[in-house]
């Protein structure tokens, strides 16, 4: 069993993904380490510290995003107006997640088994959060009840491809429309 990490160590590492999420959104998963080591204010050993490849750091960042998003759902549904308005809050975080994800498979093409493995740990978790949103939502009788989370997640993923190629699309934009179009108070 590894050793427990102390409390600051951990709160670190945590700014650190943190702060490497907020660059990889902005600016690719191939960003310069310089670039993110200025953001979470350490040094670049610091990272090489902790992440001795661009690959761990980018699993790390992708593991830290999904439990981020997994933990966000039921806080939302606890504290927005209703259920609907979680998911689409939710949904927000979902996107960012997956603009992070969009260059992990290029910083893990050599390991295709470990990017399956990440997927479905991606998929066991955010997936069940997914489903309770969309059941409280249905339930508060805000959307139609046949949507299933697997379909909306992959929808989703779809829209946000194609991001990068285009800066006049905006998949936020249609990702709005298609919440509206499971609301049932149009």
């Amino acid at each position: 069993m590894p050793p427990r990490k102390r409390a600051d160590a951990v709160r670190n590492e945590q700014t650190l993904l943190a702060a490497a999420a907020e660059v990889f959104v902005r600016s690719g998963v191939d960003a310069p380490i310089r670039e993110i080591a200025a953001e979470a204010g350490v040094g670049m050993g610091t990272i090489y510290r902790h992440f001795p490849t661009r690959a761990d750091l980018v699993v790390a960042v992708y593991r830290h995003q999904v439990e981020a998003c997994a933990e966000a759902g039921p806080a939302l549904l606890s504290t927005e107006d209703s259920p609907f308005a979680a998911l689409r809050r939710w949904i927000d975080l979902f996107v960012d997640f997956l603009v992070t994800k969009h260059g992990l498979a290029g910083a893990m093409q050599s390991d295709s088994s470990g990017f399956a493995s990440l997927h479905a740990y991606f998929l066991d978790r955010l997936g069940p959060v997914c489903g309770s949103l969309l059941e409280a939502a249905a339930e508060a009788g805000e959307i139609r009840d046949d949507v299933r989370p697997f379909e909306l997640m992959r929808g989703i993923g779809n829209l946000c491809i194609g991001r990068d190629d285009d800066p006049r699309y905006d998949p936020r934009r249609l990702i709005s429309l298609l919440l509206d179009g499971l609301s049932v108070q149009r």
